[in-house]
């Protein structure tokens, strides 16, 4: 389950609206679950008298999910090799999921079965556990990570399952029941209401959306489901703000109308496709607003535009104000990047900006946002110290030579290193500490802009003038300096022996 401490959100970790189906193990016939003689003691909305008549037919399609995965907690002495060798220990998760096929196929949080270190890391192994004890080794069909949802897939026949319903019919105040695996205690059923719907918990992106209610969910919750009275999935239980990391009545799950398309991609072994702008972004705040003329609030700055991109193609540019897209008002409660990554990419869509005090529209064609970790990689960290990938002839000249790793300058590195857009050159994106560079007090983002007086706009160009003097015999090169605030100046570095 994901936590939230104070106002932080974390996660509960330890189309076409569907009716409920739940299927028998023994004779795998449908039975619906509201409204026939099979489920004639459903509790009816309003006030139920008792959930137990849902909760016995709705636990057998709710799995308890365990994982495990190999982790590094240290180095140590290792006398067959004589130096140093990683102590690995064995770590165990677990959260919990839900039947939607009779044959196996599980819906879960993403982050049950993630390992944490990266985009594309999962766990060693997934085992399933249904309420009848038994336990079946897990296949991960699909994750997403942006939805925080996961598709597996167990080899059994003749399981009871359970389908969606429509979220976008629920309404605040209605009961609602989860059921789960929490503190990993095994098969668990809690209720409660519907607090708020389309809440905004402030983490960004296309999935910021959930439905709270105040049922009780604790850790290993996550990836269960939340249910309707009539036993249809309109939830996927994802996240709590608590102070104290347990329940407190603040309770969060993906709604069941953003979970269907993305579930129906990764079971049929495709991505998701959203829409993607390229620009990075700013909420008008009281002060932004008075700038503009505009109530704070209402409309997002543009604060940088990804060069090549849907809003830089469609002319969109740093210091915009958006304050409306498609016809849909920028809030708060529906920020762009919300209302961006929700169309189909491709689409041709108006945008409403208010550039230098003036009310314009544009029109852009909306991207496909890339990969979660590609989006990360574009944005340029100056304090980041991580390694730098030198796959160019020219970097890995550079780097031999030098020994730094240096980056193509493009706008947006410009701004994160708060150097003007218009300079060309390259950036600083690593240096070895014993380079003659990191002596001279070189770092990362510190841009070039010429080698030996020559100015040098491009990696290859830097590489040239490299080579031409190792080649003439030269000890080194004079490189010119940009750094924030500092005029630029003329730093020499010999090449490495």
């Amino acid at each position: 389950m994901r936590y939230a401490y104070g106002i932080t959100a974390a996660l509960l970790l330890g189309g076409t609206a569907a009716t409920l189906a739940l299927q028998s193990p023994a004779t795998s016939q449908s039975v619906t679950p509201a409204g026939d003689v099979a489920l004639t003691s459903a509790p009816k909305p309003g006030a139920p008298m008792s959930f137990a008549d849902l909760a016995a037919r709705l636990q057998p399609a709710v799995v308890n999910i365990t994982t495990k995965q190999k982790i590094s907690v240290g180095m140590q002495y290792d006398r067959s090799t004589g130096g140093p060798a990683p102590v690995v220990q064995q770590q165990e998760g677990g959260g919990s999921g839900f039947i939607i096929s009779a044959d196996g196929l599980i819906v879960t949080n993403n982050h049950v079965i993630a390992s944490g270190e990266g985009e594309g890391a999962v766990v060693d192994s997934v085992m399933v556990r249904l309420t009848d004890r038994r336990e079946y080794k897990a296949t991960i069909i699909g994750r997403d990570v942006a939805s925080d949802i996961a598709v597996l897939k167990i080899e059994a026949s003749g399981l009871p399952f359970v389908e969606f319903g429509d979220s976008a019919r629920t309404r605040v105040g209605e009961w609602v029941i989860a059921i789960g695996n929490p503190l990993g205690l095994g098969s668990t059923v809690t209720a409660g209401i519907v607090s708020a719907l389309q809440r905004n918990t402030g983490s960004g992106g296309a999935y910021d959306r959930f439905i709270q209610t105040d049922t009780a969910i604790n850790r290993g919750n996550s990836g269960g489901p939340l249910f309707d009275l009539n036993g249809r999935v309109i939830g996927i239980n994802n996240r709590l703000i608590s102070p104290v990391g347990v329940n407190i009545g603040l309770n969060f799950a993906i709604p069941a109308e953003s979970a269907i398309p993305v579930v129906q991609a990764l079971r049929g072994g495709k991505t998701v496709a959203r829409g993607y702008l390229g620009v990075g972004i700013a909420p008008l705040d009281e002060d932004t607003g008075a700038v503009f003329g505009l109530p704070k609030e209402s409309g997002e700055l543009i604060q940088s535009v990804s060069p090549g991109e849907a809003a830089d193609k469609a002319g969109l540019k740093q210091g915009d104000v958006v304050v409306k897209i498609n016809g849909r008002a920028v809030t708060p409660e529906q920020t762009l990047s919300y209302i961006v990554a929700n169309i189909r990419p491709g689409t041709k869509v108006p945008v409403d900006l208010i550039r230098d005090g003036k009310r314009m529209t544009l029109a852009a064609v909306v991207g496909t946002r890339p990969a979660e970790g590609q989006i990360a990689k574009r944005a340029f960290d100056p304090k980041e110290t991580k390694p730098t990938d030198t796959k160019t002839t020219g970097g890995k000249l550079i780097r031999d030579a030098l020994g730094m790793a240096v980056l193509a300058l493009d706008p947006q590195i410009s701004r994160a290193v708060g150097i003007d857009p218009s300079i060309k050159g390259v950036v600083v994106a690593e240096v070895s500490p014993s380079s003659s560079a990191a002596q001279r007090g070189i770092q990362r983002g510190d841009v070039i802009t010429a080698v030996t007086y020559k100015p040098t706009a491009t990696i290859d160009s830097v590489a040239e003038q490299v080579a031409a003097a190792k080649k003439s015999g030269l000890g080194g090169v004079m490189l010119e300096i940009h750094r924030r605030g500092n005029n630029p100046e003329q730093v020499p570095v010999r090449f490495a022996e």
